[in-house]
């Protein structure tokens, strides 16, 4: 029974994208359709053959055992933060040591990528092979794939010229794509919250996920001469000049230290500013609390997962409660004995639900990017549509959780 509900949710998350398009007649059908399919391929693979556990799983080690070197040098700088015990669970250490300071290791490792030219390739080939494959524009199929490894603002700096050059309503598609990424560099952060093979398994299936919803609901017809890909980064013809190894590598050790002051600055502030709404609107009503009515809002999407009625509400609360805050303050809530004290289907729905920066907080990220790259009117119009972002953001995480949850049970 359940299998069917969560059959059924999927194309109800679907047709909620159409019955909120700009442009109805101008979707894509063949290929969303295409792009669908490849997705429950993904997800069957990964989930129910073992080749596909073992794939996911080494990709889950891999990031795990980066995160068990990085435990060297924070064990050397900061003793008294951890316990003798390091390097065993994420139990062994608090939060920010356990969770955020591998950060600093994992980040320079993915720029020495780039900066070798691993990761540049990567993204080039991979790119337009989906883009032959689904039928997509070059850049928007650029785009999802170095969302996958550079994080929304990352790949928004370095996007700046190709903006520019595109149309104002092109803007508003890759705006609301930025809602439904990660940064790989933190993947390591998520694998020692919540289970790992999730983690990883909703990774490229958002990327496909991202480009379905904004098809549907911003189609925008993009004719040959249009589909260009201009120089990533440079502003002219001139080749940029080549930065000296150690002074890339001193800024990115720098730019990983700001990412985690940043998110230790958006948890400490979002947890406090939620409690504060709780202790507001207790005030009202005892039981009312900002994360049970944004959880009941989220109830019928929760159910539609395929859950009973008292799983549904439990994952409906941890949904609502990553969309006012962020998907770390929920991960550090449920770590552990929790989650897997968590049936095999909501600990994989609620793995992949969270694994994304779509939450409220995250559209004035975007907006504040597109601010410093494009002119007023095309920011103006990104900004009017942080509705349809946010809606973009949601029904990514919950197509992505809907199609991995058919597979687990």
């Amino acid at each position: 029974m359940y299998i069917i509900i969560n059959l059924i949710g999927i194309i109800v998350f679907v047709a909620i994208g159409f019955l909120f398009s700009k442009q109805k007649k101008a979707i894509n059908w063949r290929s969303i359709g295409i792009m669908l399919l490849i997705n429950l391929a993904l997800a069957w693979f990964f989930t129910s053959f073992s080749a596909g556990r073992d794939a996911v799983k080494a990709a889950a080690d891999g990031f795990n055992w980066l995160v068990q070197v990085s435990y060297q040098g924070i064990v050397f700088a900061l003793p008294n933060w951890v316990t003798p015990e390091f390097g065993g669970t994420a139990k062994a250490m608090n939060f920010v040591t356990s969770a955020l300071l591998p950060v600093l290791m994992i980040v320079p490792v993915f720029d020495i990528l780039t900066y070798i030219g691993v990761l540049p390739w990567i993204i080039k080939w991979v790119g337009r092979g989906l883009s032959f494959i689904t039928g997509q524009p070059r850049f928007e199929s650029f785009f999802a794939i170095e969302m996958m490894f550079l994080g929304n603002t990352e790949v928004l700096a370095i996007s700046g010229r190709q903006l520019r050059q595109m149309s104002a309503a092109r803007n508003v598609t890759l705006a609301m794509m930025s809602m439904s990424c990660v940064t790989a560099s933190i993947l390591g952060a998520y694998t020692q919250m919540v289970p790992g093979q999730f983690v990883l398994t909703a990774v490229p299936i958002n990327c496909l996920n991202a480009i379905i919803v904004t098809n549907l609901l911003n189609p925008v017809k993009v004719s040959p001469e249009e589909d260009t890909i201009a120089t990533v980064g440079a502003e002219d013809d001139k080749a940029e000049k080549r930065e000296p190894f150690f002074s890339y590598l001193g800024d990115s050790i720098l730019g990983a230290g700001r990412l985690i002051l940043i998110i230790t600055a958006n948890v400490i502030a979002f947890v406090a500013l939620a409690a504060l709404a709780d202790k507001l609107l207790g005030l009202i009503w005892k039981p009312l609390s900002l994360e049970h009515i944004v959880g009941a809002i989220m109830f019928p999407a929760a159910w539609l997962l395929g859950f009973p009625v008292h799983d549904a509400w439990i994952l409906s609360q941890d949904m609502g409660l990553k969309l006012v805050t962020n998907e770390f303050v929920v991960m550090g809530k449920v770590a552990g004995n929790v989650i897997n004290g968590y049936t095999p289907h909501l600990r994989a729905v609620l793995t992949v639900f969270l694994t994304s920066f779509a939450n409220f907080g995250t559209t004035g990220m975007i907006i504040g990017a597109f601010k410093g790259l494009v002119d007023k009117e095309k920011n103006d119009l990104v900004a009017k549509n942080v509705g349809y972002m946010l809606l973009s953001g949601i029904l990514v995480s919950l197509l992505s959780a809907g199609l991995v949850g058919l597979f687990v049970w």
